[in-house]
Protein backbone atom coordinates (compact mmCIF):
# COMPACT_ATOMS: atom_id res chain seq x y z
CA UNK A 1 0.00 0.00 0.00
CA UNK A 2 1.14 3.06 -1.09
CA UNK A 3 -0.30 6.61 0.13
CA UNK A 4 -0.25 8.95 -2.99
CA UNK A 5 -1.44 12.06 -1.97
CA UNK A 6 -3.91 13.78 1.19
CA UNK A 7 -5.81 16.90 -0.09
CA UNK A 8 -8.14 18.68 2.33
CA UNK A 9 -11.46 19.24 0.97
CA UNK A 10 -13.21 21.10 3.33
CA UNK A 11 -13.03 21.74 7.35
CA UNK A 12 -12.64 18.52 8.95
CA UNK A 13 -12.69 16.86 5.68
CA UNK A 14 -9.69 14.90 4.19
CA UNK A 15 -9.01 12.90 0.95
CA UNK A 16 -6.28 9.95 0.59
CA UNK A 17 -5.46 8.68 -2.35
CA UNK A 18 -4.50 5.30 -1.71
CA UNK A 19 -2.44 2.86 -3.87
CA UNK A 20 -2.26 -0.99 -3.61
CA UNK A 21 0.62 -2.46 -6.19
CA UNK A 22 -0.04 -5.39 -8.78
CA UNK A 23 1.52 -7.70 -7.42
CA UNK A 24 -0.46 -7.45 -3.68
CA UNK A 25 -3.91 -7.52 -5.68
CA UNK A 26 -3.16 -10.12 -7.69
CA UNK A 27 -2.46 -12.10 -4.53
CA UNK A 28 -5.80 -11.14 -3.29
CA UNK A 29 -7.29 -12.13 -6.42
CA UNK A 30 -5.92 -15.78 -5.63
CA UNK A 31 -6.74 -15.62 -1.87
CA UNK A 32 -10.87 -14.38 -3.12
CA UNK A 33 -10.76 -16.82 -6.14
CA UNK A 34 -9.87 -19.80 -3.69
CA UNK A 35 -12.67 -18.65 -1.38
CA UNK A 36 -15.26 -17.81 -4.06
CA UNK A 37 -14.14 -20.05 -7.12
CA UNK A 38 -15.56 -22.99 -4.70
CA UNK A 39 -19.08 -21.75 -5.96
CA UNK A 40 -18.84 -21.86 -9.50
CA UNK A 41 -19.01 -24.07 -12.16
CA UNK A 42 -17.81 -24.64 -15.40
CA UNK A 43 -18.51 -27.35 -18.23
CA UNK A 44 -16.13 -29.93 -18.37
CA UNK A 45 -14.79 -29.37 -14.82
CA UNK A 46 -16.57 -30.71 -11.18
CA UNK A 47 -18.06 -27.99 -9.42
CA UNK A 48 -15.89 -25.66 -7.54
CA UNK A 49 -12.63 -27.44 -9.68
CA UNK A 50 -12.61 -24.78 -12.72
CA UNK A 51 -8.95 -23.04 -13.21
CA UNK A 52 -8.45 -19.35 -12.21
CA UNK A 53 -7.80 -18.81 -15.42
CA UNK A 54 -11.09 -20.64 -17.33
CA UNK A 55 -13.11 -18.50 -15.19
CA UNK A 56 -11.48 -15.48 -15.89
CA UNK A 57 -12.05 -16.63 -19.68
CA UNK A 58 -15.45 -17.26 -19.22
CA UNK A 59 -16.90 -14.32 -16.50
CA UNK A 60 -14.03 -11.52 -17.81
CA UNK A 61 -10.41 -11.01 -15.87
CA UNK A 62 -12.06 -8.69 -13.19
CA UNK A 63 -14.77 -11.54 -11.76
CA UNK A 64 -12.59 -11.53 -8.42
CA UNK A 65 -11.61 -7.89 -8.27
CA UNK A 66 -14.61 -6.65 -5.99
CA UNK A 67 -13.74 -9.05 -3.44
CA UNK A 68 -9.74 -9.22 -4.11
CA UNK A 69 -10.22 -5.16 -3.07
CA UNK A 70 -12.77 -6.13 -0.24
CA UNK A 71 -9.93 -8.53 1.70
CA UNK A 72 -7.50 -5.18 1.20
CA UNK A 73 -9.15 -2.22 1.89
CA UNK A 74 -9.41 -2.13 5.39
CA UNK A 75 -6.03 -2.77 6.39
CA UNK A 76 -4.66 -0.47 3.57
CA UNK A 77 -7.16 2.80 4.32
CA UNK A 78 -5.58 2.20 8.05
CA UNK A 79 -2.46 1.84 7.33
CA UNK A 80 -2.68 5.41 4.87
CA UNK A 81 -4.62 6.63 7.81
CA UNK A 82 -1.77 5.55 9.92
CA UNK A 83 1.08 7.22 7.27
CA UNK A 84 -1.22 10.45 7.08
CA UNK A 85 -0.93 11.60 10.65
CA UNK A 86 -4.93 11.68 10.62
CA UNK A 87 -7.02 11.77 13.83
CA UNK A 88 -9.91 10.40 11.89
CA UNK A 89 -13.41 10.63 13.39
CA UNK A 90 -15.26 6.78 13.14
CA UNK A 91 -17.56 7.81 10.45
CA UNK A 92 -18.76 6.39 6.89
CA UNK A 93 -16.26 7.16 4.33
CA UNK A 94 -16.95 8.32 1.00
CA UNK A 95 -15.24 6.06 -1.87
CA UNK A 96 -14.15 6.61 -5.14
CA UNK A 97 -12.44 4.45 -7.47
CA UNK A 98 -9.51 6.28 -9.86
CA UNK A 99 -8.77 2.72 -11.57
CA UNK A 100 -8.13 -0.72 -10.97
CA UNK A 101 -6.70 -3.57 -13.18
CA UNK A 102 -4.66 -7.02 -12.54
CA UNK A 103 -1.50 -5.39 -14.11
CA UNK A 104 -0.74 -2.18 -12.16
CA UNK A 105 -3.56 -2.72 -9.18
CA UNK A 106 -6.03 -0.16 -7.60
CA UNK A 107 -5.98 2.98 -7.24
CA UNK A 108 -8.70 4.32 -5.30
CA UNK A 109 -9.58 7.56 -2.87
CA UNK A 110 -11.87 7.85 0.49
CA UNK A 111 -12.94 10.83 1.85
CA UNK A 112 -12.70 10.86 5.51
CA UNK A 113 -13.56 13.15 8.79
CA UNK A 114 -11.20 14.57 10.99
CA UNK A 115 -11.11 15.75 14.64
CA UNK A 116 -11.56 19.20 14.61
CA UNK A 117 -8.44 22.00 15.21
CA UNK A 118 -10.46 24.00 17.87
CA UNK A 119 -8.52 27.33 20.13
CA UNK A 120 -9.64 27.87 23.70
CA UNK A 121 -10.32 31.20 25.09
CA UNK A 122 -8.58 31.23 29.14
CA UNK A 123 -8.50 28.26 31.04
CA UNK A 124 -6.78 29.63 33.64
CA UNK A 125 -8.03 32.55 36.38
CA UNK A 126 -11.29 31.05 36.17
CA UNK A 127 -14.06 32.19 38.88
CA UNK A 128 -16.38 29.96 40.27
CA UNK A 129 -18.28 29.61 43.35
CA UNK A 130 -18.63 26.54 45.31
CA UNK A 131 -22.58 25.73 46.44
CA UNK A 132 -22.77 25.78 50.34
CA UNK A 133 -22.62 22.77 52.09
CA UNK A 134 -24.20 22.13 55.50
CA UNK A 135 -26.21 19.52 56.78
CA UNK A 136 -29.73 20.92 58.35
CA UNK A 137 -31.30 18.48 61.41
CA UNK A 138 -34.34 18.13 59.33
CA UNK A 139 -32.50 16.04 56.93
CA UNK A 140 -31.32 13.84 59.28
CA UNK A 141 -34.46 13.58 60.76
CA UNK A 142 -35.90 12.55 57.06
CA UNK A 143 -32.97 10.05 56.88
CA UNK A 144 -34.22 8.57 60.64
CA UNK A 145 -37.85 8.64 59.49
CA UNK A 146 -36.86 6.71 55.93
CA UNK A 147 -34.91 3.89 58.63
CA UNK A 148 -38.28 3.59 60.42
CA UNK A 149 -40.35 3.47 56.91
CA UNK A 150 -38.29 0.61 55.72
CA UNK A 151 -38.44 -1.16 58.99
CA UNK A 152 -42.29 -0.52 59.50
CA UNK A 153 -44.60 -3.35 59.96
CA UNK A 154 -47.82 -4.11 59.42
CA UNK A 155 -50.06 -4.31 62.13
CA UNK A 156 -53.90 -5.52 61.94
CA UNK A 157 -56.64 -3.07 62.27
CA UNK A 158 -60.60 -4.24 63.87
CA UNK A 159 -61.99 -1.53 66.02
CA UNK A 160 -62.46 1.28 63.24
CA UNK A 161 -63.21 1.85 59.42
CA UNK A 162 -60.61 2.27 56.51
CA UNK A 163 -58.85 5.11 56.03
CA UNK A 164 -56.62 6.63 53.47
CA UNK A 165 -53.26 5.30 53.85
CA UNK A 166 -54.15 1.77 55.46
CA UNK A 167 -53.64 -1.22 53.47
CA UNK A 168 -56.75 -3.32 53.16
CA UNK A 169 -57.41 -7.08 51.55
CA UNK A 170 -60.17 -7.20 49.12
CA UNK A 171 -62.11 -9.36 47.10
CA UNK A 172 -63.38 -7.82 43.80
CA UNK A 173 -65.45 -8.53 40.59
CA UNK A 174 -65.80 -6.38 38.07
CA UNK A 175 -69.24 -6.23 35.58
CA UNK A 176 -69.96 -4.01 32.81
CA UNK A 177 -73.59 -3.67 32.22
CA UNK A 178 -74.02 -6.44 34.18
CA UNK A 179 -71.44 -8.77 32.71
CA UNK A 180 -68.35 -9.66 34.26
CA UNK A 181 -65.11 -8.85 32.11
CA UNK A 182 -62.29 -10.47 32.04
CA UNK A 183 -58.76 -9.27 34.03
CA UNK A 184 -61.70 -7.71 36.30
CA UNK A 185 -61.57 -10.27 39.55
CA UNK A 186 -59.32 -10.94 42.42
CA UNK A 187 -59.52 -12.46 46.02
CA UNK A 188 -57.30 -11.22 48.73
CA UNK A 189 -55.94 -8.42 46.57
CA UNK A 190 -53.90 -6.18 49.19
CA UNK A 191 -54.37 -2.71 48.14
CA UNK A 192 -53.12 0.73 49.94
CA UNK A 193 -55.67 3.20 49.74
CA UNK A 194 -54.86 6.76 48.69
CA UNK A 195 -51.35 5.07 46.42
CA UNK A 196 -53.73 5.68 43.13
CA UNK A 197 -52.95 1.69 42.01
CA UNK A 198 -56.49 1.21 40.78
CA UNK A 199 -59.51 3.40 38.87
CA UNK A 200 -59.69 7.09 39.81
CA UNK A 201 -62.47 6.41 42.20
CA UNK A 202 -62.06 3.08 43.47
CA UNK A 203 -59.90 3.86 46.74
CA UNK A 204 -61.78 6.66 47.86
CA UNK A 205 -65.13 4.29 48.05
CA UNK A 206 -63.49 1.75 49.97
CA UNK A 207 -62.48 4.26 52.65
CA UNK A 208 -64.93 4.38 56.03
CA UNK A 209 -66.10 0.48 54.78
CA UNK A 210 -65.37 -1.83 58.18
CA UNK A 211 -64.25 -5.15 57.97
CA UNK A 212 -66.64 -7.77 56.50
CA UNK A 213 -68.58 -5.14 54.80
CA UNK A 214 -69.61 -6.11 50.92
CA UNK A 215 -70.63 -3.51 48.86
CA UNK A 216 -70.57 -1.79 45.00
CA UNK A 217 -67.59 0.30 44.14
CA UNK A 218 -68.91 2.67 40.65
CA UNK A 219 -66.59 3.90 38.90
CA UNK A 220 -65.71 5.24 34.98
CA UNK A 221 -62.74 4.13 32.86
CA UNK A 222 -60.45 6.03 31.99
CA UNK A 223 -60.81 7.00 28.20
CA UNK A 224 -57.15 6.21 27.22
CA UNK A 225 -57.10 2.85 29.26
CA UNK A 226 -55.63 -0.04 27.57
CA UNK A 227 -58.50 -2.20 27.14
CA UNK A 228 -60.78 -0.57 23.91
CA UNK A 229 -64.12 -2.37 25.43
CA UNK A 230 -63.45 -0.15 28.77
CA UNK A 231 -61.81 2.42 28.06
CA UNK A 232 -64.13 5.19 28.80
CA UNK A 233 -67.17 3.17 29.81
CA UNK A 234 -69.03 2.79 33.26
CA UNK A 235 -68.23 -0.10 35.84
CA UNK A 236 -69.49 -1.89 38.84
CA UNK A 237 -67.29 -4.09 41.00
CA UNK A 238 -68.44 -6.06 43.63
CA UNK A 239 -66.16 -5.82 46.86
CA UNK A 240 -65.92 -7.60 50.19
CA UNK A 241 -63.05 -5.95 52.88
CA UNK A 242 -61.87 -8.86 54.65
CA UNK A 243 -59.09 -7.19 56.44
CA UNK A 244 -57.83 -3.63 57.56
CA UNK A 245 -53.99 -2.73 58.05
CA UNK A 246 -51.92 -0.15 59.34
CA UNK A 247 -48.23 0.60 59.03
CA UNK A 248 -46.62 0.57 62.33
CA UNK A 249 -43.21 2.78 62.67
CA UNK A 250 -40.87 1.67 65.06
CA UNK A 251 -39.44 3.97 67.86
CA UNK A 252 -36.75 5.51 67.10
CA UNK A 253 -34.53 4.80 69.96
CA UNK A 254 -31.54 3.34 70.65
CA UNK A 255 -32.35 -0.29 70.43
CA UNK A 256 -33.86 0.86 66.84
CA UNK A 257 -30.32 2.31 65.84
CA UNK A 258 -29.14 -1.31 67.45
CA UNK A 259 -31.48 -2.95 64.87
CA UNK A 260 -30.83 -0.79 62.12
CA UNK A 261 -27.05 0.21 62.11
CA UNK A 262 -23.71 -0.64 63.90
CA UNK A 263 -24.31 1.66 66.15
CA UNK A 264 -25.87 1.34 69.45
CA UNK A 265 -27.33 4.70 70.61
CA UNK A 266 -29.31 6.67 68.17
CA UNK A 267 -27.16 9.54 68.76
CA UNK A 268 -23.99 7.60 66.83
CA UNK A 269 -26.48 6.82 64.06
CA UNK A 270 -27.40 10.63 63.98
CA UNK A 271 -23.98 11.47 63.46
CA UNK A 272 -23.18 9.00 60.84
CA UNK A 273 -25.66 10.02 59.12
CA UNK A 274 -25.04 13.66 59.16
CA UNK A 275 -21.43 12.94 58.03
CA UNK A 276 -22.53 10.38 55.24
CA UNK A 277 -25.06 13.90 53.88
CA UNK A 278 -22.18 15.83 54.25
CA UNK A 279 -19.83 13.91 52.42
CA UNK A 280 -22.30 13.59 49.46
CA UNK A 281 -22.72 17.16 49.74
CA UNK A 282 -19.09 18.31 49.85
CA UNK A 283 -18.77 15.87 46.53
CA UNK A 284 -21.67 17.55 44.53
CA UNK A 285 -20.22 20.90 45.51
CA UNK A 286 -17.31 19.93 43.91
CA UNK A 287 -18.43 18.36 40.89
CA UNK A 288 -20.92 21.65 40.83
CA UNK A 289 -17.63 23.17 40.46
CA UNK A 290 -16.09 21.68 37.91
CA UNK A 291 -19.34 22.21 35.70
CA UNK A 292 -19.14 25.93 36.31
CA UNK A 293 -15.24 25.99 35.50
CA UNK A 294 -15.69 23.74 32.22
CA UNK A 295 -18.79 25.48 30.87
CA UNK A 296 -16.68 28.22 30.63
CA UNK A 297 -13.97 26.59 28.66
CA UNK A 298 -16.93 24.66 26.55
CA UNK A 299 -18.34 28.52 25.88
CA UNK A 300 -15.26 29.72 24.71
CA UNK A 301 -14.09 26.68 22.39
CA UNK A 302 -13.51 28.28 18.70
CA UNK A 303 -13.78 25.74 15.94
CA UNK A 304 -16.13 23.73 13.87
CA UNK A 305 -16.96 20.79 15.39
CA UNK A 306 -17.96 17.82 12.73
CA UNK A 307 -21.83 16.75 12.99
CA UNK A 308 -20.22 13.22 13.06
CA UNK A 309 -18.74 13.56 16.56
CA UNK A 310 -22.40 14.92 17.95
CA UNK A 311 -24.21 11.97 15.89
CA UNK A 312 -21.65 9.19 17.71
CA UNK A 313 -21.80 10.40 21.22
CA UNK A 314 -26.19 10.46 20.71
CA UNK A 315 -25.93 6.95 18.67
CA UNK A 316 -23.88 5.65 22.14
CA UNK A 317 -26.21 7.39 24.49
CA UNK A 318 -29.06 5.38 22.69
CA UNK A 319 -27.41 2.25 22.86
CA UNK A 320 -26.57 2.99 27.31
CA UNK A 321 -29.96 3.46 27.23
CA UNK A 322 -31.18 0.66 25.85
CA UNK A 323 -28.62 -1.77 27.47
CA UNK A 324 -30.05 -0.45 30.83
CA UNK A 325 -33.57 -1.47 29.67
CA UNK A 326 -32.73 -4.66 29.10
CA UNK A 327 -30.37 -4.92 32.39
CA UNK A 328 -34.55 -4.16 33.82
CA UNK A 329 -36.39 -6.51 31.67
CA UNK A 330 -37.74 -4.29 28.65
CA UNK A 331 -36.89 -3.45 25.24
CA UNK A 332 -36.26 -0.22 24.36
CA UNK A 333 -39.02 -0.44 21.64
CA UNK A 334 -41.50 -1.22 23.91
CA UNK A 335 -39.92 1.41 25.83
CA UNK A 336 -40.70 4.00 23.03
CA UNK A 337 -44.23 2.43 22.68
CA UNK A 338 -44.82 2.87 26.13
CA UNK A 339 -44.13 6.94 25.59
CA UNK A 340 -45.36 7.43 22.29
CA UNK A 341 -41.87 8.06 21.18
CA UNK A 342 -40.13 7.89 17.95
CA UNK A 343 -36.95 6.61 17.86
CA UNK A 344 -35.76 10.20 16.27
CA UNK A 345 -37.89 12.00 18.90
CA UNK A 346 -36.11 9.92 21.53
CA UNK A 347 -32.68 10.41 20.05
CA UNK A 348 -32.98 14.29 19.64
CA UNK A 349 -33.69 14.41 23.73
CA UNK A 350 -30.13 13.44 23.99
CA UNK A 351 -28.66 15.93 21.66
CA UNK A 352 -28.03 18.87 24.79
CA UNK A 353 -26.25 16.15 26.54
CA UNK A 354 -24.09 14.61 23.07
CA UNK A 355 -23.01 18.27 22.42
CA UNK A 356 -22.13 19.37 26.12
CA UNK A 357 -19.67 15.88 26.61
CA UNK A 358 -17.93 16.12 23.17
CA UNK A 359 -17.39 19.81 23.62
CA UNK A 360 -16.28 19.11 27.15
CA UNK A 361 -13.85 16.04 25.76
CA UNK A 362 -12.62 18.18 23.05
CA UNK A 363 -11.46 21.17 25.22
CA UNK A 364 -10.03 19.04 28.35
CA UNK A 365 -8.14 17.07 25.41
CA UNK A 366 -6.76 20.47 23.88
CA UNK A 367 -5.53 21.32 27.78
CA UNK A 368 -3.82 17.91 27.75
CA UNK A 369 -1.83 19.22 24.94
CA UNK A 370 -1.52 22.69 25.40
CA UNK A 371 -0.34 21.67 28.86
CA UNK A 372 2.06 18.29 27.75
CA UNK A 373 0.17 16.53 30.33
CA UNK A 374 0.93 13.21 30.61
CA UNK A 375 -0.26 9.98 32.79
CA UNK A 376 2.19 8.05 34.81
CA UNK A 377 2.03 4.62 34.91
CA UNK A 378 1.07 4.32 38.50
CA UNK A 379 -1.97 6.51 37.43
CA UNK A 380 -2.99 4.33 34.89
CA UNK A 381 -2.91 1.30 36.88
CA UNK A 382 -4.43 2.97 39.44
CA UNK A 383 -7.52 3.91 36.84
CA UNK A 384 -7.48 -0.04 35.76
CA UNK A 385 -7.78 -0.85 39.19
CA UNK A 386 -10.33 1.72 40.01
CA UNK A 387 -12.46 0.47 36.37
CA UNK A 388 -11.91 -3.03 38.29
CA UNK A 389 -13.59 -2.40 41.37
CA UNK A 390 -16.41 -0.88 39.74
CA UNK A 391 -17.33 -3.74 37.75
CA UNK A 392 -16.46 -6.38 40.20
CA UNK A 393 -13.83 -8.20 37.83
CA UNK A 394 -10.39 -8.79 38.03
CA UNK A 395 -7.42 -6.38 36.85
CA UNK A 396 -6.48 -8.02 34.42
CA UNK A 397 -9.58 -8.86 32.37
CA UNK A 398 -10.13 -4.92 32.35
CA UNK A 399 -6.81 -4.82 30.45
CA UNK A 400 -7.50 -7.32 28.33
CA UNK A 401 -10.58 -5.08 26.89
CA UNK A 402 -9.45 -1.60 27.11
CA UNK A 403 -6.32 -0.32 25.82
CA UNK A 404 -3.70 1.37 27.72
CA UNK A 405 -3.57 4.05 25.59
CA UNK A 406 -7.35 4.74 26.10
CA UNK A 407 -6.85 4.65 30.07
CA UNK A 408 -4.03 7.17 29.46
CA UNK A 409 -5.70 9.47 27.64
CA UNK A 410 -8.77 9.24 30.19
CA UNK A 411 -6.22 9.85 33.44
CA UNK A 412 -5.01 12.63 31.36
CA UNK A 413 -7.69 14.59 30.67
CA UNK A 414 -8.99 14.46 34.74
CA UNK A 415 -5.46 15.84 35.32
CA UNK A 416 -6.40 18.57 32.80
CA UNK A 417 -9.56 19.27 34.86
CA UNK A 418 -7.96 19.46 38.30
CA UNK A 419 -5.17 21.76 36.51
CA UNK A 420 -7.93 24.40 36.04
CA UNK A 421 -9.15 24.04 39.06
CA UNK A 422 -6.09 24.69 40.80
CA UNK A 423 -5.60 27.80 38.71
CA UNK A 424 -9.02 28.88 39.05
CA UNK A 425 -10.28 31.50 41.69
CA UNK A 426 -13.03 29.65 43.67
CA UNK A 427 -14.78 31.17 46.59
CA UNK A 428 -17.60 29.37 49.00
CA UNK A 429 -21.25 30.86 49.09
CA UNK A 430 -22.20 32.74 51.70
CA UNK A 431 -23.97 31.31 54.53
CA UNK A 432 -27.53 34.12 54.70
CA UNK A 433 -28.62 32.60 57.48
CA UNK A 434 -25.57 32.16 59.36
CA UNK A 435 -24.76 35.93 58.33
CA UNK A 436 -27.82 37.49 59.49
CA UNK A 437 -27.63 35.97 63.05
CA UNK A 438 -24.05 37.62 63.09
CA UNK A 439 -25.21 40.98 62.00
CA UNK A 440 -28.00 40.63 64.24
CA UNK A 441 -25.73 40.08 67.45
CA UNK A 442 -23.32 42.32 66.64
CA UNK A 443 -26.52 44.88 66.33
CA UNK A 444 -27.46 43.71 70.04
CA UNK A 445 -24.15 44.17 71.32
CA UNK A 446 -24.17 48.08 70.03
Amino acid sequence: MTLKETNKIETNRYQLEIIIDGEQFREAIKQAYRKEGKKITIPGYRPGKAPLAMIEARYGSEVFFEDALNLLYADAVEAAINESGLKVIDDKMDFELVSISKEDGVDFKVSVTTYPEIELEAYKGLKAERPLVKVEAAEVNAEIKSLQERNARMVSVEDRAAKKGDTVVIDFEGFKDGVAFDGGKAEGHSLELGSGQFIPGFEDQIIGKNIDDEFDVNVTFPEEYGAEELAGQPAVFKVKLHEIKLRELPVADDEFAKDVSEFDTLKELKADLKKKALDRKKKAAEEAVENILVQQIVDGIKGEIPEAMFTNRLNQSVEEFGYRLQSQGMSLDLYLQYTGSTIEQFRETFRPQAEMQVKYRLALEKIVELEGIKADEAAVEAEYAKIAEGYGVEIDKVKAVIPATEVEKDVAVGMAIDLVKANAVITDAVDEKKEAKKAAAKKTEE
